[in-house]
């Protein structure tokens, strides 16, 4: 079943797409073992510019929506999906962890959903709980946090808070095309630099140098660092699994612009995905370092709860031919599972193949010379209850 369904779809590129749609789901059934019988993929006219393939119910829904052409009628009359914005009226805007393998306790997500794309991206399962699909739901209805700001001033003004690093954009990214126009993370930026606060970033966005006039402050105080996320140098593929992020070049040139003034700098190979990028990291921790960067980590690709079929099918249509030898790589560095969620194996993985991963990434690393960057706490200046009550009116 497998290898006939997949050389049915290398011969289909000019083929309708609802064949090719339905030569990927045997596909994806035969090389992931799991059941989609009626699982939608969506006409790539819909879907032009977006990551995921398909918008499935997420896991909480009780019913199933699917789009289907009867026949009757147009599949255009569906339309074009595009992004729409939701205001978020959140109570809290940091959010705590005790995880152990992970470098921070507190973050902040300023917007809920991403507009970058990013067909790998862990956060996507998370859209189930607002009744939507991890899918092009995931991707194409945001929520904005509002008021973010003046809830962070909230919590920093507390009596008992201790200061420790913030992460914002730890699930989705910070900086993604809305934050253009809507500059929630300018304003959470504002209050941690009139705070004296520690700050970390990730993102894949070049928008980040927009807010250099508060970042080289922060940075020369020892406040403040930047991850930049860099998955792949080969423009194609970027475009394929990060449709609406920044081109590799433009991360470049954002971790140059961002190290030209003076601002901590690291480079984060994440994920790393067997049999597709993996031959890469020596290549881009280098071109990173060339830039500027003086950090790096990396993450090995997470398939939690919906992303496994989302990610499958992805991996079908890219690339049929060796979808299910990634997927065996995967599942060798899990234990035999496409995800282990363990704390010691989440991250980085295990087994023979996940060593050899690891071996790489810590040779090359070394040899660049790459070192962690620590940030200041013992700055902190506590808002005042009066500025906080001001600021929220």
């Amino acid at each position: 079943m497998a290898s006939s369904a997949k050389r049915l779809i290398e011969k289909s590129e000019k083929s309708d797409w609802r064949q090719a749609a339905q030569l990927s789901r045997e596909a994806i059934g035969a090389v992931v073992n799991f059941s989609s019988e009626e699982r939608p993929i969506v006409d790539p006219a819909r879907r032009r510019g977006r990551g995921a393939l398909s918008n499935e119910s997420g896991r909480f829904e009780r019913e199933r929506r699917l789009e289907t052409d009867d026949g009757w009628s147009s599949i255009e009359e569906f339309g074009e999906f595009r992004t729409n914005v939701h205001v978020e009226k959140a109570k809290t805007i940091v959010t705590r962890n005790d995880s152990p393998d992970i470098s921070f306790d507190r973050s902040i997500n300023p917007y809920r959903g991403c507009e970058h794309g990013c067909v790998y991206c862990y956060a996507r399962p998370s859209h189930a709980y607002m009744g939507l699909s991890p899918g092009l739901d995931f991707e194409t209805e945001i929520f904005v946090k509002e008021g973010a700001a003046q809830l962070l001033e909230r919590e920093l003004s507390a009596r008992n808070y201790a200061p420790k690093t913030i992460a914002i954009g730890a699930n989705t990214d910070p900086y993604q095309p809305l934050e253009k126009r809507y500059r929630v993370t300018r304003g959470l930026l504002e209050v941690a630099s009139r705070a004296d606060h520690p700050i970390g970033i990730v993102t894949k966005s070049s928008l980040v140098v927009r807010d250099i006039d508060i970042l080289a402050p922060m940075a020369r105080k020892g406040l403040v660092k930047v991850a930049i996320s860099l998955t792949t140098l080969d423009p194609a593929l970027a475009r394929a699994m990060e449709p609406r992020a920044a081109s590799p070049e433009r991360r470049l040139a954002t971790i140059e612009r961002l190290a030209e003034a003076g601002i901590p700098v690291a480079v984060l190979v994440a994920p790393i995905i067997p049999a597709v990028n993996d031959a890469e990291i020596e290549t881009i921790l280098t071109r990173a370092h060339a830039a500027g960067a003086r950090e790096a980590g990396y993450v090995m690709l997470r398939l939690p709860l919906e992303l496994r079929e989302l990610f499958s099918e992805w991996l079908v249509t890219h690339f049929p031919a060796k979808a299910r030898h990634v997927l065996s790589l995967v599942r060798s560095a899990r234990d035999g599972k496409l995800y282990d969620p363990s704390f010691d194996k989440r991250m980085t993985g295990d087994g023979p193949y996940a060593w050899m991963i690891g071996r790489r990434f810590e040779l090359a690393s070394t040899r660049l010379g790459f070192s962690r960057t620590r940030l200041r706490a013992d700055l902190f200046r506590q808002p005042s209850c009066g500025a906080e009550q001001l600021s929220l009116f």
